[in-house]
């Protein structure tokens, strides 16, 4: 069931200025609920623009978004509502803590939505606990976390917010390996427990290969092309057109199978590759390694 839907959705920048600008033109996209969808484009693509549209922050120079089955701006006076029942991440949404404790800054959201201390308190413990954040981290300030820790409290108090839509934008940007596959594995996690729908805005064709359900890929404000995940990155030859890639280890396994490898097609995640090549040389079938 679709839970996120666009129609001809186009914005102008400095719309009536010498300054005009077309970001985003008739975009049509169709989300569904609980799936894990990534938009990936290169800088200048529109994504972060087509995002901001998708929880009344923006509002289109024309076209219709659906959330719900519900035109968000049929009623402008109900957008609020619009933007508690979809969570919006922005990138290093760390810069955007600011209270004394994680714990209060966390409790931020739900207490603007006018919920007892008791159901905040939950609430806190809840999001706290999805993205891996310690008791003892709850009580610190904010400023005192590390880089990792801050992305995740940042994240914890969108999600405390219980959104049916969770959309982050490049929420691994800036992270070290380590922290980047904790947090993917928390986001992955999460979306299945919770069977919330998740749009991740990435440059990373590796987190992206690793969690997502389908990708839309983003060209000069339109939308390029859209599909599983296997199936857009076996479009490389296209994908390399408009200045993206395909996973490095999708690339490691062509360049082996042009050499004579006997191995599957479209393999995304370093995990695959390892079983395909254990596979490979325990059959002996190739004199390409």
């Amino acid at each position: 069931m679709s839970i996120i839907k666009t129609e001809e959705l186009t914005y102008v920048y400095g719309k009536g200025t010498p300054f005009v600008k077309q970001a985003i033109t008739d975009v049509n996209i169709d989300i569904n609920e609980n799936e894990l969808v990534a938009l990936i484009g290169h800088t200048g693509s529109g994504k972060s623009t087509l995002v901001q549209h998708l929880n009344g922050l923006v509002r289109p120079t024309s076209g219709k978004i659906y959330i719900d089955g519900e035109d968000i701006w049929a009623e402008p006076k109900n957008i609020r509502a619009v933007r508690f029942k979809v969570g919006l991440v922005f990138q290093y949404p760390e810069y955007q803590l600011f209270d004394e404790t994680v714990e209060k800054d966390i409790a931020f959201g739900p207490r603007n939505l006018g919920l007892s201390e008791a159901e905040i308190a939950e609430r806190v413990k809840w999001a706290a606990e999805i993205v891996g954040l310690s008791d003892e981290l709850l009580k610190k300030s904010p400023f005192d976390l590390s880089g990792g820790e801050k992305r995740r409290a940042a994240i914890a108090g969108v999600l405390s917010m219980k959104p049916k839509v969770l959309i982050l934008d490049e929420p691994t940007a800036g992270l070290d390996p380590k922290g980047r596959d904790m947090l993917l594995e928390r986001i992955s996690r999460y979306r299945k427990e919770s069977k919330t729908t998740v749009v991740m805005v990435s440059h990373s064709m590796e987190d992206v290969a690793k969690i997502a359900d389908r990708v839309i890929v983003m060209h000069e404000g339109k939308v390029d092309m859209t599909g599983t995940t296997r199936e857009v990155f076996s479009r490389s030859e296209r994908l390399t057109q408009i200045g993206l890639n395909t996973p490095s280890v999708t690339k490691i396994m062509h360049t082996l199978r042009m050499m004579g490898a006997d191995l599957p097609d479209e393999i995304l995640t370093v995990e695959e590759a390892e079983k395909a090549l254990i596979e490979l040389l325990k059959g002996g079938k190739s004199n390409a390694l």
